[in-house]
C-alpha cells in the first residue's frame, strides 16, 4: 500500500518531488495557507492535495523542503500541531542546514514523539529527461524512506545518526556553491581591472572543462543567490572547528547577499558575469 506523504512547501524542489510521487500513485498533501499564486500553481501541476496545516500531520511521512532559515521554525510549528492532534508521522528534514541545526530540529520532533530522519538533496529538481536528484537519508527513521524508492525517488540510505546526510549536503554544497562564489568574485575582479577577456581566453586554453562548468553554473546562480545566503551561513557553521574555513563561507554568504541585491537592483555585477560568458575566445596568434 502506498504511504501518504506530506510535502511543505511547494518550491521547485518540493513540487518536483511531489510530481514524481503522485505519478507513482502516491497521495501527496500540502498546505497552501498563506502561500503565493505561484506556489498554488506548482502544487496543482504536481497533483498535490491541498489540506489544512493541521492535516499535514495525518500523513505517514512529512518532508520539510524549505529555505534553511525556515527549517527550525517550521519544525516547531509542526511539532506543536502533531503533538496536539496525537498524530506521529515520520518527519524528514530535507533542508540545506548544518548537522547541528538538524540535531536541534530532531530534538523538537522527538519531544513530540514523531519519528525523525534527515535527507541531503543533491541535484536539481526532478524534470523530464534530466538526471534525478539524489536523496541521501540518515537518522533513526531513515529505513522507512526506502518505501519511496519504489515510488520514483532516488533514496540512498547512509549509516549514521541524524545529521549525517546534512553533513554530506554541506560538504557538497560547500564545494559547488563555494566554487561559484570564488569564480564569480574573480571574474568581477578581472572586469574591474579590464582583463576579463584575457581571463576568459586563458581559462578556455588551460581550464576548458572548468570554464564549461562555470558557464552553466554562474548564470544559473544569479536568480538563486538570495537562497544561497543562509546556506553559506549553515556551511560556515559546519566548518566551525576550522576558523579559516568558516570565514571563507561567512564571506561567501556576504558575497551572495550582495549579488542578490544587485540582481534585484542595478544588475551591474550580474550584467558583468553574464557578459563574461557571452565572450568567444580570442583567436590564437601562435
Amino acid at each position: 500500500m502506498n504511504p501518504i506523504v506530506a510535502i511543505f512547501a511547494q518550491g521547485a524542489m518540493g513540487a518536483g518531488l511531489a510530481k514524481v510521487l503522485t505519478g507513482h500513485g502516491v497521495t501527496v498533501l500540502t498546505s497552501l495557507d498563506g502561500r503565493s499564486a505561484a506556489s498554488t500553481a506548482r502544487a496543482r501541476d504536481a497533483g498535490m492535495k491541498a489540506v489544512s496545516f493541521q492535516e499535514l500531520a495525518t500523513a505517514d511521512i512529512v518532508l520539510s523542503v524549505l529555505p534553511p532559515a525556515e527549517a527550525l521554525p517550521f519544525a516547531r510549528r509542526f511539532a506543536a500541531t502533531a503533538g496536539a492532534g496525537g498524530c506521529k508521522p515520520l518527519y524528514v528534514d530535507c533542508n540545506a542546514v548544518s548537522p547541528d541545526s538538524v540535531r536541534q530540529i530532531e530534538a523538537v520532533l522527538i519531544a513530540a514523539a514523531c519519528g525523525f530522519a534527515d535527507i541531503g538533496i543533491i541535484g536539481l529538481p526532478p524534470r523530464e529527461g534530466a538526471k534525478a536528484p539524489r536523496l541521501y537519508a540518515a537518522g533513526p527513521g531513515a529505513p522507512r524512506l526506502a518505501a519511496l524508492r519504489a515510488r520514483g525517488l532516488d533514496i540512498r540510505l547512509l549509516e549514521g545518526p541524524a545529521g549525517t546526510a546534512a553533513a554530506l549536503k554541506m560538504a557538497y554544497g560547500g564545494i559547488t556553491k563555494g566554487l561559484a562564489a570564488v569564480a564569480s568574485a574573480m571574474i568581477l575582479g578581472a572586469s574591474r581591472a579590464h582583463v576579463a577577456g584575457h581571463l576568459f581566453d586563458e581559462l578556455a586554453d588551460s581550464e576548458a572543462q572548468m570554464l564549461a562548468s562555470l558557464q552553466r553554473r554562474i548564470p544559473d546562480m544569479l536568480p538563486k543567490a538570495y537562497r544561497w545566503v543562509a546556506e553559506m551561513r549553515e556551511i560556515s557553521e559546519f566548518c566551525a572547528a576550522d576558523p579559516g574555513a568558516a570565514a571563507i563561507y561567512a564571506g561567501a554568504a556576504d558575497f551572495y547577499a550582495r549579488i542578490a541585491a544587485d540582481v534585484e537592483g542595478p544588475r551591474d555585477s550580474a550584467g558583468q558575469l553574464e557578459r563574461f560568458f557571452e565572450r568567444a575566445p580570442a583567436p590564437r596568434s601562435d
